[in-house]
């Protein structure tokens, strides 16, 4: 590991937001605690506590959505505030930890913090997180390759623990815990069934010491005198009195499979070649094995793309704590980058990142721990495509396409059409729009699709092919205009009506209103896009109407306005800026193609306000100035989050200043923004420095990948920039720098070096 790629803290982490992070997108570990009580607490993206959401559907307003429509159009800016049936608001299921395991030694000299020779780190390549000192070492990572969390302990005696009381637990949880001695050493149980439901979960970790003593302590274990223990935990939701046999018995044939591949039944040897701690003498042989599957899946996708920014060797050697102190750091810039990268990876599987990534040390998660669609998800998975992760990208496809179901009946009750409409909060489970309320019309919002589907569409422009369940979920979303869109003005353009503008309302007007500019840009974009995916009759019939929509609108003051219908004022201070959705991420609105709306756009953002603080807000603004070469307004918003003390020692950041609120949007965002200021494409086009800020005037971004099919590499410096790029399909493109445009041809398999002296 080089201090570029991992971080470290000479000091235990004492509170749970500090603790090191791994996960393979399924099961998530948090570690930390006091040397000699050493907390591993268990996450799981399926653990969300059942609180009535699980029973709600969306409501039946369709019949009323005429008259509503009517109302508005007629001037009535606060009709929307009625369309309701009356329901109180509903949060989604609260996401939640599972339990702790901790490891408990004996306090003597040795283990107190600040002892002599106490460090603890996490290594990105690896995924493993580990804490060392004076005769003790504890290893732990969670194996992309067998779903398993893996903890590999060598020092002093131990007791573990399997233990759910972590803050925030409610109160009438039904818990069980189970201790028994097996053959291959001892099985810890723990299950847990919320109050009032038949849901539960339950916990189960295999402890094998080679050598010493084992003997039960129930609820716990007690391993004395082992040269090293070894333990293996998963965690499994279901309904109904839990089976734990299929739980335990694939730990145990999981250990058993590892320790065969010691004793000539698999090809140890090339293992042992790509190991990193194959030299490690304490390290066992299963430990190790386990370690080299996880490595070959988890490095392999963590290593796509590396930013260098030249940093001072000095700085990048200083702990993580203390290097947050020094926001102007080149060296912080490239560890944030790689450690979100990490994270952004870690937390995606199953489902993409939510809120709080794929962590939590307590039950009362902010927002629930949702998936919230409106702006924080997408800009959390913002650089799967060009940071080469698709893995990323395939998390967020499989929450899409399981809930395609619930966005059509969404589409069928609230507004009467076919086709689908996605919900602003998800718990991971129901894709049912039934969170919302009169301050927060979330049910009224129908550009949510069309915004989650983008991040798809651009890992099909990146890989050169169409994936059918993107194309099948773009028809449907254009088949919900056909129907919806059905309301015109005076001059015969279509209206959207009602239209909402996450989680912003007009300065004269309320929450549901019309033709709310994103909502604009989306029905534009997903109707073209799903035309260019199906020729024929339909994408006739989908560009036509995509054709009938009314333009943006520019305000008196010469911005790009967040509602484009007439006499709706705009509310500049606000964090959401959803109505430069064709500023970004897409590409409706650029200086080259439409510079009058680009200047328009910049002046809007330029007006916008913080409200308060939230990193999404600072890195969306990031994101969209990026997008207008303003390289100026980048290093200002990154600057807020830099010396806004967002992030914790973990390098997980926080929503607010001051380390308020855990919170992933700006840990898993700001890798995307590094990107726009030096690279962005188009299938058609290439734009190179278009917003690199003063911070990293030089260095070297590789491994990126454009939407027009090709590898990239850029090097620069203050005079000069060299990009190598490494095509995969032939293309025209256009090179765009602070030159000019030029053409430039790339032919598959045919690498291609560029010097620029201006950009």
């Amino acid at each position: 590991m080089t201090l570029t790629h991992g971080t470290w803290e000479p000091r235990p982490a004492t509170r749970w937001e500090d603790g090191f992070l791994s996960g393979n997108g399924h099961h998530g570990i948090l570690l930390f605690g006091e040397p000699n009580d050493e907390r591993v607490v268990v996450t799981h993206h399926t653990l969300v506590r059942p609180n009535g959401a699980e029973h709600a559907r969306p409501p039946h307003l369709a019949d009323r959505l005429p008259a509503l429509q009517d109302s508005l159009l007629a001037g009535d800016l606060h009709a929307a505030e009625s369309f309701t049936d009356g329901r109180e608001l509903q949060w989604v299921q609260p996401f939640h930890p599972a339990f702790q395991i901790r490891l408990r030694t004996t306090p003597d000299a040795f283990n107190r913090p600040g002892a002599p020779g106490y460090r603890r780190s996490v290594d990105f390549t690896t995924g493993v997180t580990e804490t060392a000192y004076e005769g003790h070492r504890s290893r732990v990572f969670v194996s992309r390759a067998d779903d398993v969390i893996v903890q590999h302990v060598v020092g002093r005696d131990l007791d573990i623990t399997l233990d759910h009381r972590l803050p925030g637990a409610p109160a009438g949880l039904a818990v069980g815990n189970g201790a028994v001695l097996v053959p291959e050493g001892a099985l810890l149980t723990l299950r847990v069934r919320y109050p009032g439901s038949e849901t539960a979960y339950t916990g189960a970790t295999l402890i094998v010491a080679t050598g010493g003593r084992t003997q039960l302590t129930p609820p716990g274990v007690r391993v004395s005198g082992a040269d090293s223990v070894l333990l293996l935990t998963r965690v499994a939701r279901h309904t109904g009195e839990p089976d734990t046999e299929p739980l335990t018995r694939a730990l145990r044939d999981l250990f058993l499979d590892a320790k065969d591949l010691d004793t000539g039944n698999s090809d140890a040897n090339d293992l042992h070649a790509n190991d990193p701690h194959a030299n490690d003498p304490h390290a066992d042989d299963p430990y190790t094995h386990l370690l080299n599957r996880h490595t070959t899946l988890h490095r392999t996708a963590y290593t796509r793309v590396t930013l260098d920014l030249h940093a001072d060797p000095a700085e990048r050697a200083l702990p993580g704590s203390e290097l947050l102190t020094h926001p102007d750091s080149p060296a912080l810039l490239e560890r944030l980058f790689a450690a979100g990268r990490y994270h952004l990876l870690s937390a995606s599987g199953l489902l993409p990142p939510r809120l709080t990534g794929l962590w939590t040390g307590e039950w009362d998660t902010a927002w629930s721990g949702a998936f919230t669609n409106d702006a924080n998800l997408n800009l959390q998975t913002a650089s799967a495509a060009s940071a080469g992760l698709p893995e990323v990208t395939e998390a967020l496809a499989s929450l899409i396409h399981g809930q395609l179901d619930d966005w059509a009946e969404n589409a069928r009750t609230v507004f009467g059409a076919r086709g689908v409409v996605a919900p602003a909060h998800t718990d991971g489970e129901s894709g049912l729009s039934y969170h919302f309320s009169r301050e927060y019309p979330l049910h009224l919002w129908t550009a949510g699709a069309d915004w989650l589907l983008k991040p798809l569409v651009d890992h099909d422009e990146t890989r050169g092919a169409r994936d059918p369940r993107t194309a099948a979920a773009l028809a449907e979303v254009a088949r919900f205009y056909e129907d919806f869109l059905s309301r015109t003005d005076g001059e015969g353009q279509l209206v959207v009506v009602p239209s909402y503008s996450p989680e912003n309302r007009p300065a004269n007007g309320s929450w549901g209103a019309i033709d709310a500019a994103m909502d604009l840009s989306a029905a534009r974009h997903a109707l073209l896009t799903a035309a260019d995916y199906h020729p024929g009759p339909d994408a006739d019939r989908w560009r036509a109407l995509a054709d009938r929509l009314p333009p943006h609108r520019v305000n008196s003051d010469g911005a790009l306005a967040e509602w484009a219908h007439p006499g709706l004022d705009d509310s500049y201070d606000h964090r959401h800026l959803s109505h430069l959705y064709g500023v970004w991420p897409l590409d409706e609105i650029t200086p080259y193609d439409t510079p009058e709306l680009a200047a328009a756009a910049h002046r809007a953002l330029e007006l916008r306000g913080a409200e308060n603080d939230s990193a999404h807000g600072h890195l969306h603004h990031a994101l969209i100035a990026a997008r207008l070469r303003d390289g100026d307004r980048v290093a200002h918003a990154l600057g807020q989050v830099l010396k806004g003390d967002f992030f914790h020692n973990s390098l997980m950041s926080a929503h607010y200043p001051n380390r308020d609120v855990y919170n992933a949007d700006a840990a898993h965002t700001l890798p995307a923004v590094l990107v726009e200021t030096l690279v962005q494409s188009t299938p058609d086009r290439l734009v190179l420095l278009p917003a690199l800020p003063a911070t990293y005037p030089e260095g070297e971004l590789l491994g990126v990948r454009s939407r027009f099919g090709a590898v990239l590499d850029l090097t620069w410096s203050p005079n000069e920039a060299t990009v190598r790029l490494r095509p995969t399909r032939s293309r025209r493109v256009e090179l765009r720098t602070s030159a000019g445009a030029e053409p430039l041809d790339l032919v598959a398999g045919e690498d291609r070096v560029l010097t620029l002296r201006a950009w």
